[in-house]
């Protein structure tokens, strides 16, 4: 009986060695990969590319639950997801928890791209839809298909401030070696993290990272650092996945119409009050 329980708990500790092995195996492979360049000498990153998984749901491992429309059954379900925060913990200060249990609570209400505003960043990277990468030697453009939202980015100017706040925030990025980076700040503060009620200051900065691990691959990571709202800087990472379809282009997806109701509904009349207001009409 021991025996045979040694050998079962060897060909566990086998089992994790051989999928440690072959991660560590599969990073360092992706760490040795050199994208092609652009005439500039830089990684070239153009392209279409698209997040796959549920951060745009929640940042943090979730269950499924049920959607807010009941109508549309199991494809209206909010499907469950691995996390894709650094440690699994968002450190929210106690007050700042708190407000984001209440946004969370009411999130078809609050949350800004249920009204089709602009995602703001890190969150246009990772929502259900795609983005292109455009490259010049001075600027990168984003250009996001959910709400027609972009974003300049300019390169190799670390000291040009910001005019004013954005929802999309300012970008400043270099390179590092085979890395993009950008800093991101000067965002408006009313943009969330995911669609459970994760939100940030004005004061919001976030580093982002673009790594090549592959031709069709992208490491993706970016560090959010906000004193008002978290104790500490902390991080996210995902893929980022090239589209590849021969005729891959983003389709215009304007949302303004689709969330009219949302947000005036509320203005319209019902039918008694609009007839009373014609036969008012008519009498003048």
């Amino acid at each position: 009986m021991e025996k045979s329980s040694s050998g079962r708990n060897f060909r566990q500790l086998l089992s994790i060695a051989v999928v440690l092995f072959a991660h560590q195996f599969s990073f360092a492979q992706a760490g040795d990969y050199r994208a092609p360049r652009t005439p500039d000498g830089n990684p070239d990153l153009n392209g279409f590319w698209q997040a796959m998984g549920t951060a745009h749901w929640d940042l943090q491992t979730h269950e499924s639950r049920a959607g807010p429309l009941w109508q549309l059954g199991a494809l209206g379900a909010i499907p469950g997801g691995v996390g894709v925060v650094e440690g699994e913990e968002i450190p929210y200060r106690p007050e700042a928890l708190a407000k984001k249990q209440e946004n969370q609570a009411a999130w078809m209400e609050l949350d800004p791209v249920v009204k089709c505003y602009m995602p703001g960043i890190p969150r246009a990277n990772y929502m259900p839809y795609p983005f292109q990468l455009f490259q010049t030697p001075d600027h990168l453009l984003f250009a996001y298909q959910f709400a027609s939202a972009s974003r300049n980015v300019f390169m190799n100017r670390p000291d040009y401030e910001a005019p004013i706040l954005t929802v999309m925030g300012h970008n400043l990025g270099h390179w590092e070696g085979e890395t993009l980076v950008i800093n991101v700040g000067d965002q408006y503060d009313f943009t969330w993290l995911d669609s459970s009620g994760n939100y940030h200051s004005e004061n919001m900065k976030v580093t982002e990272h673009f790594t090549a691990t592959g031709p069709n691959t992208l490491h993706y990571e970016a560090t959010i650092d906000d004193p008002e709202v978290f104790t500490r800087p902390w991080k996210i990472s995902m893929p980022l996945y090239r589209r590849q379809e021969a005729n891959m282009r983003l389709v215009e997806f304007k949302c303004q119409e689709y969330s009219e109701e949302i947000l005036y509904g509320r203005l319209r009349q019902t039918p008694e009050a609009a007839q009373r207001a014609a036969e008012r009409a008519a009498q003048q």
